[in-house]
C-alpha cells in the first residue's frame, strides 16, 4: 500500500499584515478538510499591490512566524523570495513539488480569488493538477469554477478584516486588539510600522 503523502494547503498572501481573519480561515481549512498542515506563503511582489505601504518581506515573514508560534500545523513558508519575480503561483507549485516529493501540494484561496483564476498564468493546468480549498467571500459567490472536479468550497467563517482596514486604524492611533495576536502587535509597535 502507498504511503500517504502528507498534504499541505498553501495559503499565499502578502500578510501585510496577517491577521486573526488570516489565522481563522486557515484553521477552518485544517478542522474541515483532509489537510495535515498549512504553509502561509509570503509573496513577495504583488504587480496588484501597492508597495508604498508593503513591508520589506523579511519583516512580513517575521510577523506570520510570530502569529503561528503556537501551531505546529502551521508553517511560515518563504519559498517566493528564492523564485524569480513576480512570482506566479504555477511556478511555486512546481517548485514546491519538486523540492517535497514527499508532500501533496493544495491551494487556499477566497471566492474572489476563484473567480479570477482564469487570468492566472497556467491556470488551466493548476486547476487539472491541483486541490483547490475555497473559502466563501459572499459577494464572490457562484463563479463557473466552483463546479470543477478540484475546487471545494469550504465552510469558513466569514471574515471581512482587511489589513488595509488594520493598517490604517493603526496610522489612525486606535487599538487593534483583537484584530492581531498580541504578539504581532508588540512588534509592531516596537518596530513603528504603520504610522
Amino acid at each position: 500500500m502507498p504511503i500517504r503523502k502528507t498534504k499541505i494547503g498553501l495559503y499565499f498572501g502578502t500578510f501585510n499584515p496577517i491577521h486573526i481573519g488570516h489565522l481563522a480561515i486557515a484553521n477552518a481549512m485544517l478542522e474541515n478538510t483532509d489537510m495535515d498542515q498549512v504553509w502561509f506563503v509570503v509573496s513577495p511582489q504583488n504587480p496588484l499591490k501597492d508597495r508604498k505601504t508593503l513591508l520589506t518581506d523579511h519583516h512580513r515573514l517575521q510577523m506570520v512566524k510570530i502569529a503561528i508560534d503556537d501551531n505546529f500545523n502551521f508553517r511560515a513558508c518563504d519559498e517566493e523570495f528564492h523564485l524569480p519575480k513576480p512570482s506566479y503561483t504555477t511556478l511555486t507549485l512546481a517548485h514546491l513539488s519538486e523540492k517535497y516529493p514527499n508532500k501533496e501540494f493544495c491551494l487556499i484561496m477566497g471566492s474572489d480569488n476563484l473567480c479570477t483564476i482564469d487570468k492566472w498564468k497556467n491556470y488551466q493546468q493548476i486547476l487539472d493538477n491541483y486541490k483547490i480549498f475555497v473559502y466563501p467571500r459572499p459577494e464572490y459567490l457562484n463563479s463557473e469554477w466552483e463546479k470543477h472536479k478540484n475546487v471545494t468550497m469550504v465552510e469558513a467563517p466569514m471574515m471581512s478584516i482587511s489589513a488595509s482596514y488594520v493598517r490604517n486604524a493603526i496610522k489612525e492611533g486606535k487599538s487593534v486588539k483583537y484584530l492581531l495576536t498580541n504578539e504581532v502587535i508588540k512588534y509592531i509597535d516596537e518596530m513603528n510600522f504603520y504610522k
